[in-house]
């Protein structure tokens, strides 16, 4: 795809990361509807790759319910941030809706295992779009729109993934979770943690909207909950004996292979900005 497919697999991380990087830092700069606009395309993505790969594994999640509720979640979480001339205060018929997927697998015959598919319907949701939608959220931490720490998660992010590739590659020996994933190492994790924190020293120097303290915080939760949530999805992969969850990004895989680390760690920096 885009024409990379002959180059080595670094050549493509290369060259799609650096195009992934101008795109996403400039959406995250340029105004709040193109920071929350590419980022809810990302969300829905990422949601609809989680569903294919269920629906590979003979489950049939509900996933046009799933989509319309995270929609409505991302809708009551963003409004009073997008919207001036109308909100929606009645929250309160979100929870029959929760109520929903059960009702409608009864109807489903075919499926013979309809609690699981229920299971992995709210899965999706809880993985994949609650996180983003707390992405997105924190560019309106302060009640009004501001780039930096959107923008200061994706360097600490960046710089975690990157150090901890190259340090891997040159240094790993010890391995980190080798059950899970072969290749991460002790050594690779270092790497990121060190150019990670890097990162964040630089941001605070910069991005002065939130204290040191929290960019180094921020940086430690990418590093280790992210690297989790690389182990969390590579689980995934791993019991459905598949090798990516999509190819849409050269030399990355899909989205959820390029943020998983993002949305197991997003909870806690969300936590984090808010104490």
């Amino acid at each position: 795809m885009f024409g990379l497919e002959k180059l080595s697999n670094l050549a493509q991380r290369v060259i799609a990361g650096v195009i992934g990087a101008i795109l996403l830092i400039s959406a995250v700069i340029f105004s709040k509807w193109t920071f929350v606009g590419l980022f809810t395309l990302i969300m829905f993505l990422s949601l609809a790759e989680f569903y294919h790969l269920l629906c590979k594994a003979h489950l049939q999640p509900l996933r046009v319910w799933g989509f319309l509720f995270s929609a409505l979640l991302w809708f009551f979480v963003l409004q009073n941030f997008l919207f001036e001339s109308f909100r929606l205060q009645s929250y309160f018929f979100v929870f029959p809706l929760l109520t929903l997927p059960f009702l409608l697998k009864l109807y489903q015959e075919n499926d013979k295992i309809p609690f699981q598919s229920i299971a992995v319907t709210f899965l999706g949701v809880l993985y994949v779009a609650l996180p983003w939608i707390l992405f997105m959220q924190v560019g309106f931490w302060t009640n009004k729109y501001s780039y930096q720490v959107p923008l200061g998660i994706l360097f600490c992010l960046w710089a975690s993934d990157t150090g901890a590739y190259f340090a891997g590659r040159k240094f790993g020996k010890r391995k980190l979770f080798e059950r899970i994933s072969p290749k991460k190492t002790w050594e690779g994790l270092a790497g990121g943690f060190l150019l990670s924190q890097a990162v964040a020293v630089v941001l605070s120097f910069y991005f002065m909207e939130i204290e040191i303290w929290r960019w180094w915080a921020i940086s430690a939760i990418i590093v280790v909950f992210g690297t989790w949530g690389d182990l969390a999805e590579s689980m995934l992969k791993r019991s459905l004996q598949i090798k990516d969850s999509g190819s849409f990004i050269p030399g990355h895989g899909g989205f959820l292979d390029r943020f998983d680390g993002l949305l197991i760690a997003m909870p806690w920096v969300f936590a984090i900005l808010h104490l």
